[in-house]
C-alpha cells in the first residue's frame, strides 16, 4: 500500500480507471456473445440489430484506449463476416 499522499491518490485513480475499463470490456464482450448466441439459434435478423450495439461498444472501447483501434476493426469485421456466412 502506498504511504505518500500523491501515491495514495494515484492508486485510487488507477482503481477507478481499472473499474471503467473492465465495464467497457464487459460491454463489448457481452454484445459479441449475444450476437454469437443469436446466430447459433438461427435468428439472423436479430443478430443484425445487435450489431449496432456491438459496434458502439467496440468503438467506445477503442476511443478510450481499452483496446486498440485495429483490434476493434478486426472484431467488427469478423462479426459481419459471421453474420453474412450464417445468412
Amino acid at each position: 500500500m502506498p504511504n505518500l499522499e500523491h501515491a495514495i491518490k494515484a492508486h485510487k485513480q488507477s482503481l477507478k480507471k481499472k473499474s471503467g475499463n473492465l465495464k467497457q470490456k464487459a460491454a463489448f464482450r457481452t454484445a459479441i456473445k449475444e450476437i454469437k448466441k443469436l446466430l447459433e439459434g438461427g435468428k439472423i435478423s436479430e443478430a443484425e440489430q445487435f450489431l449496432a450495439k456491438a459496434y458502439k461498444a467496440l468503438d467506445k472501447a477503442a476511443k478510450t484506449g481499452v483496446i486498440k483501434k485495429n483490434t476493434a476493426a478486426r472484431r467488427k469485421s469478423r462479426l459481419v463476416k459471421r453474420i453474412k456466412k450464417a445468412a
